[in-house]
C-alpha cells in the first residue's frame, strides 16, 4: 500500500520557487533517504509531506493530507525537525508530548508505556528525570526521535536526524530507522552524509534545483550522478557490499 503520494508539488519562498512539480510515491515500510545540496528543496519536501507546508497534492494512505485532523495526522504520521530548542522541561516530559493525539487530561499507562519505550529504545532512559536545557546537542537529537517513536507513528520523517551525534550515535540512529522499516513503518530521512545514507537506506531521492535528478536503489548511483547533483567528481567503490563515494576534491567542476 502507498504510504505517501505526492503530485506536482511546488512551493516557493518569497517568490523564490524551491519545489518544481515534485511528483513521487513511496509505499509502506520503505526507508527512503533524499539528498542533494544545500537548497535542493530537500527539507521543504518533506515539510509538506508532513503537512507543515500547505502544498497541496499529498496523499497520505490514500487520503489527500488536508482531510486529516491535527491529532488524526499526528497519529499516523511524526516528523522530527532539523533542530529544536531546548527548555525547562524534563526529558520525560517532552517525549509525552508526543502522546498528546492520544491523552485526556491525564496520561494513561499506554501513554507511559509508550514514553518509556521509546526512551530505552534510544538508548537515552538515563536522562529522562534531566532537563533538555541541560543536555548536550546529539541528547537533545535524540529526544527529540524519542519523542516521535513515542506517537507510534506509521509514518515517520526525520530532517538530518544524524545532526550533531558522534559516529557511534548516528550508527544507532540509522540502524533504528532500518529496524522500524523493517517493522512495516515508513521511514524517510533527510541526509546530508551520502555514506551513511547508502549505507543503511535502500531508496534515494537524489534532489537539485528543486527537481528530483534521480531516484531508485543502488541501480541508480553513478559518478556522474554525483556530479551533476553536487557538482564534484567523485570515486565509487564497495565496502563489504555496501557502495562507498569518496568526493576528489581536487578535481571539483
Amino acid at each position: 500500500m502507498k504510504a505517501v503520494e505526492a503530485e506536482n508539488l511546488r512551493f516557493s519562498y518569497d517568490e523564490r520557487e524551491v519545489l518544481r512539480g515534485v511528483s513521487l510515491r513511496i509505499e509502506t515500510g520503505e526507508f527512503v533517504a533524499v539528498l542533494g545540496p544545500n537548497g535542493a528543496g530537500k527539507s521543504t519536501l518533506v515539510k509538506c509531506i508532513a503537512g507543515i507546508l500547505e502544498c497541496g497534492g499529498v496523499e497520505v494512505f490514500g487520503k489527500p493530507i488536508g482531510e486529516y485532523s491535527r491529532n488524526e495526522l499526528a497519529r499516523i504520521l511524526a516528523y522530527v525537525p532539523q533542530r529544536t530548542e531546548p527548555g525547562f522541561m524534563t526529558v520525560f516530559d517532552t517525549v509525552l508530548l508526543g502522546r498528546r493525539p492520544y491523552m485526556g487530561l491525564r496520561p494513561s499507562r499506554r501513554d507511559i508505556e509508550a514514553v518509556e519505550r521509546a526512551l530505552k529504545r534510544l538508548g537515552i532512559w538515563d536522562l529522562a528525570p534531566r532537563r533538555t536545557r541541560g543536555l548536550s546537542g546529539g541528547e537533545l537529537q535524540k529526544v527529540n526521535i524519542a519523542r516521535a517513536l513515542a506517537q507510534e507513528p506509521r509514518v515517520l520523517i526525520m530532517d538530518e536526524p544524524t545532526n550533531n551525534l558522534d559516529v557511534k550515535s548516528q550508527l544507532e540512529v540509522m540502524q533504528l530507522a532500518k529496524e522500524l522499516s523493517r517493522e512495516g513503518k515508513t521511514v524517510i530521512t533527510v541526509m546530508h552524509d551520502v555514506n551513511l545514507a547508502l549505507r543503511f537506506a535502500r531508496r534515494f531521492i537524489f534532489m537539485k534545483d528543486g527537481k528530483i535528478i534521480a531516484d531508485g536503489g543502488f541501480n541508480v548511483l553513478s559518478e556522474e550522478l554525483f556530479r551533476e547533483v553536487y557538482g564534484v567528481n567523485v570515486a565509487m567503490g564497495e565496502v563489504r557490499g555496501v557502495p562507498t563515494v569518496v568526493p576528489l576534491l581536487d578535481t571539483q567542476i
